[in-house]
């Protein structure tokens, strides 16, 4: 996510009543533009190797089984395509990503198109399908994952690695010149161009369609049809209803009012009369709701658009109980249907709403309807003359008629900045879920003693069962990652039933899992071992916790960024050639999601937000030697998140 960018001077004269700021949303300052990623040369110049020798892993795809040269016939694939040449469409590929209209890491299942079309169900990947080819772009903690999964009429796009072409590139080369590539704007899209995990929409969309127009190719929006859906037809899932409930002051610390209130502020300090939240955690926050339309996450689907003097809430009604309805009533906040979210945004374009839009979360139809209706506001009053309105009115400081406010949602960094109560609700929450844990692995190890056969879903369901006797659980915060052996070195590995493995009692076994409280969200890695592990486990075992102690122990200047602290989890492995293919920490949410920005410990370097008192950051290195084993170890912290004089 972009850093935040705030301009007190814009604050405006006119409106004396928000002079003040309650101090929840919280300014620093940062240069966007000093770090570029390059995308040219390998990820190392060289590795100088220690010890007795060079330690190097294969490749997976040297080591994957080999498959059939003949492709796979897909009849998913092929009906879309068929959809390709139909009145009003007419497009030559389609671009189908994992995220919902929210940028939602974990979706509902209605929302999973990207799944359905190509067999890959990881949380993080962009499908494209073309008259004759499809491929799928994932990073690197899916490789395996994806490798299983789809099947050969895909082509598995390994990015981030050395040689692999950028999404655009690849949409350069297979393209005649003028062809068209659709895409459904209210998607988000997987950010095509570095192959990165941070998520993009608007702005993908127009970055995106600046590169393909060098070779002459049209970025075609779709806005009446998604074309998975139209194949998709009944089987497709149903929309989720469940009730939303009310988060708790004692959990959340501040009232809806105060939020509001401060976020008002900011508003009049930026030049905006109105600002779109869609990030569906900051909607959650700001309003003190809790969800379970997506799973693994406390949060309903919902926009949100606050002006100076009101607040809308655009959410299915159904959803809304007794409780809810008396919660926003005091807060002042107004219900209006999900899906007029867009003809909102037109009537605050009609009446000269400077509209505060972070294009790095809302989706591209927001963004270009807004667009549209400011340019419908300038004809008509040019052809009109000057008009006058009610709400929005001309000044010396502030543009005439309607304009876009570009900024990064100032809701993102006053979420990860924990209050005392947030704080106090993590910890207990952890002290609970730590209770369940020591359960856990006091009876496993009475199980393995009793060489009892467990499978990998055993043991996730076993856990399940110890965490949901504690008090406040509510659901898992992702789904368990239980591997043995070989499954640990997949990143994200998600056993099932009819394929997970036996767990081995002499290989290493390794568990990644969290929780969702009332009060706090966990997640936590251990790696273990039930017998005699080997010299090179141990050699490896033993880097990955030097990281992970060399990181806890990091003392550092205010205002540095994530990436910065990166190198400490990742220098003990480098030294004998070794590293690992994903972040070494994220921000996580309070009761709220388990994967949070704008805060991260991580090797990409377009981060920039400096790491502050109240976050809440994971510190989990680990080790994968793809086909053997898997090491990571996780814990979360907020303490070492200090600044020290």
């Amino acid at each position: 996510m972009r850093p935040l960018c705030l301009n007190p001077s814009l604050c405006s004269s006119r409106f004396p009543f928000f002079s003040f700021s309650i101090p929840i949303f919280h300014k620093f300052k940062n240069n966007p533009t000093i770090y570029k990623k390059s995308q040219k040369g390998p990820p190392f110049f060289s590795i100088r190797c220690c010890g007795s020798g060079s330690v190097t892993a294969k490749p997976s795809w040297e080591l994957r089984r080999n498959r059939a040269t003949v492709q796979e016939p897909d009849e998913k694939v092929v009906a879309l395509r068929q959809l390709f040449t139909k009145p009003g469409i007419g497009i030559d590929a389609y671009i189908i990503p994992s995220q919902d209209a929210h940028q939602s890491e974990f979706i509902a299942e209605c929302y999973m198109r990207r799944a359905y079309i190509s067999g890959f169900t990881g949380s993080a990947g962009t499908a494209i399908v073309t008259k004759d080819k499809a491929a799928l772009w994932t990073d690197g903690r899916y490789f395996l994952q994806a490798e299983k999964q789809l099947n050969s009429s895909w082509k598995l796009m390994r990015a981030g690695n050395f040689g692999v072409p950028q999404a655009s590139e690849w949409l350069n080369d297979v393209l005649a010149p003028g062809g068209r590539v659709g895409i459904d704007p209210v998607s988000n899209l997987f950010n095509l161009l570095n192959g990165e995990q941070f998520l993009f929409s608007y702005d993908a969309a127009e970055e995106l369609k600046e590169v393909i127009s060098k070779k002459n190719l049209e970025l075609v929006y779709l806005y009446d049809l998604n074309l998975v859906d139209e194949i998709w037809k009944e089987s497709r899932p149903k929309p989720p209803n469940k009730p939303i409930r009310v988060h708790d002051l004692k959990y959340a610390g501040i009232d809806v009012v105060s939020k509001l209130s401060s976020l008002r502020a900011e508003l009049v300090a930026a030049g905006s009369s109105a600002i779109v939240i869609s990030m569906l955690d900051e909607v959650a926050w700001l309003l003190n709701l809790r969800g379970s339309d997506v799973p693994h996450s406390p949060v309903m689907y919902a926009y949100l658009i606050v002006e100076v003097d009101a607040a809308k809430l655009f959410v299915d009604d159904s959803k809304v109980t007794s409780d809810v309805m008396y919660h926003l009533k005091r807060a002042g906040v107004e219900l209006r249907p999900y899906d007029s979210i867009l003809s909102e945004i037109r009537r605050l374009a009609a009446e000269g709403a400077h509209l505060w839009l972070d294009t790095s979360s809302v989706n591209a139809a927001i963004v270009e309807t807004y667009k549209a209706a400011c340019d419908k506001y300038l004809m008509n009053r040019g052809s009109r003359g000057k008009t006058k309105n009610k709400q929005y009115f001309e000044s010396d400081s502030l543009p005439v008629g309607p304009s876009g406010v570009y900024m990064q949602s100032p809701v993102s960094l006053a979420k990860a900045l924990k209050n005392s109560s947030e704080l106090e609700g993590m910890q207990n929450s952890h002290l609970r879920d730590a209770a369940a844990l020591a359960q856990f692995w006091c009876w496993l190890e009475e199980e393995i003693h009793k060489n009892v056969k467990l499978t990998e879903v055993d043991l996730a369901d076993k856990l399940l069962e110890f965490r949901s006797k504690q008090d406040g659980f509510l659901d898992t915060s992702f789904d368990t990652i239980s591997g043995s052996g070989a499954n640990g070195a997949i990143i994200h590995y998600t056993p099932e039933a009819e394929s997970c493995s036996v767990v081995d009692p002499n290989k290493l076994f390794l568990l990644d899992s969290g929780a969702q409280y009332v009060d706090g969200t966990t997640d936590i890695t251990r790696t273990v071992h039930f017998g005699e592990p080997t010299a090179r486990e141990k050699e490896c075992f033993t880097r990955v916790l030097k990281g992970h102690i060399a990181l806890d122990e990091a003392v550092f200047p205010e205002n540095t960024p994530g990436f910065v602290l990166d190198a400490f989890a990742r220098s003990a492995l480098w030294k004998i050639g070794l590293d690992y293919r994903h972040g070494t920490g994220h921000g996580v949410g309070a009761a709220l999601n388990v994967h949070e920005g704008p805060q991260s410990i991580s090797f990409r370097y377009g981060n920039v937000t400096p790491l502050q008192k109240g976050m809440i950051v994971s510190n989990e290195p680990g080790y994968y030697e793809d086909h053997a084993f898997g090491i990571r170890i996780e814990v979360q912290s907020h303490s070492a998140i200090s600044v020290r004089s």
